[in-house]
């Protein structure tokens, strides 16, 4: 099996080089042609010559992957599913993932997958209840930003797709520098916000070596009611997390933020708000409020408008900046990990089928 060149750094195509007896300066010629010029096939790297190009396809391709399916709301948000193998011990299994197009006036968001389901078990997550896949790697990740049509104006990148990108922090770390470095797309962190629960050891490697804006999913603020929907907070408790993030200046161009679903008559009260609003005291951070997608067999419905006008009204009272964040492409299967979902059960019956 060839080896992919997408995702590697600039001293990773280096070696490459150097292992292919070709000039040092090809190198930096493969980087512009794949994260510059965005490149699919290594034939279309024109100015390597010919010896060059067939020396690197005996053991490399590009490693694209594309979209086998896209939906479209009503709204302008566009999801798209990749199919994906992702290695899992000594076995290589067969999954799918989802990326989702959020256009918004001047801004285009892409919403990114970083696994291939998800560990995390939280209750309330579709992608969560399909179980763990696998990790995603280096160019499974970059081809959601750059094979669908939009990947040229995408404004914003946010990693709070299917996965926990924490739990996959090493391909996740070495995707960022790809998109942040001068021989990759040279984008400014800004552009970038990673979302996680809260695995504490790779926060902390995140918070030094990058300096992209950081998500963090709450959710509620007492632990044993956070604990009874994420397993995490036993492995990491919030507070925990929450000291962590003390540590650091969010009074500059990075931000933190927490996102906050709302679930009705479980974590929207006026407790919830005054204790998150007393957990949150002296951080500067922002709170996203998000309407719920409703997922089959899940208790909790979506709380009301005006409930969550209220929580956020209670928050910013109490000094802490609250948004209700725009519900976007609910006509689409819009809760991460519906899409994905169905397609593998209708691949699972096939299967079956074909078994039989």
């Amino acid at each position: 099996m060839k080896k992919k060149l997408l995702g590697l750094s600039l001293s990773e195509l280096q070696t490459v080089v150097q292992d292919l007896s070709l000039p040092r300066f090809t190198a930096g010629q493969i980087a512009k042609w794949l994260y510059v010029k965005r490149v699919s096939s290594i034939d279309a790297m024109t100015d390597l010559s010919k010896q060059a190009r067939q020396a690197l396809s005996e053991s490399y391709e590009t490693g694209w992957t594309y979209p086998c399916e896209s939906v479209r709301s009503k709204d302008g948000t566009v999801k798209y599913l990749f199919k994906v193998s992702c290695d899992v011990g000594t076995k290589s299994v067969e999954s799918a993932i989802e990326a989702v197009v959020i256009p918004d006036s001047d801004r285009k968001t892409l919403c990114i997958s970083s696994q291939a389901g998800c560990k995390m078990g939280c209750k309330f997550c579709m992608t969560g209840r399909g179980g763990w896949h696998g990790n995603l790697d280096r160019a499974q990740i970059l081809s959601q930003i750059m094979s669908i049509p939009e990947g040229p104006q995408l404004t914003n990148v946010v990693f709070m797709g299917m996965g926990e990108p924490l739990d996959n922090y090493d391909t996740l770390s070495a995707v960022l520098d790809v998109m942040t470095s001068p021989w990759g797309f040279a984008w400014s962190p800004k552009r970038i916000t990673v979302s996680s629960i809260g695995v504490l050891p790779n926060l902390k490697r995140l918070l030094d070596e990058h300096k992209c804006h950081v998500a963090i999913s709450l959710h509620n603020p007492f632990p044993d009611e956070r604990l009874s929907m994420m397993p995490v907070q036993g492995a990491y408790p919030f507070l925990d997390v929450l000291a962590l993030l003390r540590r650091y200046d969010f009074t500059g161009q990075r931000r933190v933020s927490f996102e906050y679903t709302m679930f009705e008559g479980f974590n929207d009260d006026k407790r919830h708000a005054d204790a998150l609003g007393r957990l949150l005291r002296g951080l500067e951070c922002r709170v996203n409020l998000i309407r719920f997608h409703k997922i089959p067999d899940f208790p909790y419905g979506t709380s009301s408008d005006r409930t969550m006008e209220a929580f956020r009204d209670r928050l910013n009272t109490a000094g802490i900046t609250a948004t209700i964040r725009a519900s976007r492409g609910e006509d689409i299967f819009a809760a991460c990990g519906l899409l994905a979902g169905r397609h593998q059960e209708a691949d699972r019956k096939t299967a079956i089928s074909d078994n039989r």
